[in-house]
């Protein structure tokens, strides 16, 4: 699992279901959960973290594939990348499958799990603002049969936080049936950590568009007068189009919101930065508005 040997895990227990794997970190204070492992174990080999136990959450089966609840979308929170990016999926949550195709290499993508992304809650995490977006409730599993739900945004910035004990079982989601984008920039070609990202979609039941930047900061931004302002200028009774210069001062609106000043003169970065995000946003819109 490392080619540290010293920082090895003294003990590794492997559950079948989520009850043992609840019971395993009560009886383990100390123990991490890990799935894949990708953020994990690097952190290990970096000599950041050196749990006393693991507690390995890749043999159960009721958290690797997902279900249909009342509209929404029930997502194992032992969803591999690799999945999430198949047809089947991403017929069913686009954006999302968009983020998991765009998670990294194969080896990263087949290992990396929906729950290890949000638990880690790295910036650059690529479900994050898809998440966000759609306003993605999390359903948390804890000792003694005890369960919670968290809005994925409160987790993401640290107004609730996860008890001793407690797992990610489920993440439900909305299924808005309607056109959603995720895109992203790298400081490279190909798959890389993102630069920026957004998470976009569209809500015709609510008249509404929900947007979310990732990688800019600790957690996922919504520009929330943005996506009100642009709400308003969309015709949703209609052809559900927009003038050029519309999309434009949407993405500057988003990029202004998310990229704020940090004095003057305002430092080469900031405007590199600013000019990222305001493209992003307005490609995504566009593309969302077109699809």
């Amino acid at each position: 699992m490392t080619t540290h040997a010293p920082q090895a895990a003294q003990s590794v227990t492997l559950p079948a279901s989520l009850d043992e794997a609840v019971a395993a970190l009560a009886a383990m204070p100390a123990a991490v959960p890990v799935a894949g492992g990708t953020d994990l174990m690097a952190a290990v080999n970096a000599g950041l973290l050196r749990p006393a136990a693991l507690v390995g959450l890749g043999r159960i089966n009721e958290i690797r594939g997902w279900q249909y609840q009342d509209g929404h979308a029930l997502l194992g929170a032992g969803l591999t990348h690799a999945r999430m990016g198949r047809p089947d999926f991403a017929a069913l949550i686009p954006a999302l499958a968009a983020a998991a195709r765009a998670a990294g290499p194969p080896q990263i993508r087949n290992a990396g799990t929906l729950g290890g992304n949000i638990a880690t809650a790295a910036p650059t995490g690529d479900a994050l603002p898809v998440l966000a977006a759609l306003e993605a409730v999390l359903l948390i599993v804890g000792p003694g049969g005890s369960e919670r739900e968290i809005p994925v945004s409160h987790l993401l910035a640290g107004r609730e936080m996860l008890r001793p004990g407690e797992l990610i079982g489920f993440v439900r989601v909305p299924l808005l049936h309607a056109p959603q984008v995720f895109l992203k920039a790298t400081g490279r070609t190909g798959p890389g950590r993102a630069v920026a990202s957004v998470g976009l979609v569209l809500d015709p039941a609510r008249r509404g568009v929900r947007c979310a930047i990732g990688a800019v900061a600790p957690m996922p931004l919504r520009p929330l007068e943005a996506e009100q302002w642009v709400a308003s200028l969309i015709d949703w009774d209609g052809e559900r189009s927009l003038a050029p210069e519309a999309l434009e001062a949407f993405g500057e609106y988003v990029a202004a919101a998310c990229v704020p000043d940090q004095g003057e003169p305002v430092a080469p970065g900031v405007l590199h930065l600013r000019r990222t995000v305001a493209v992003l946003a307005r490609r995504a819109l566009g593309r969302a508005l077109t699809s």
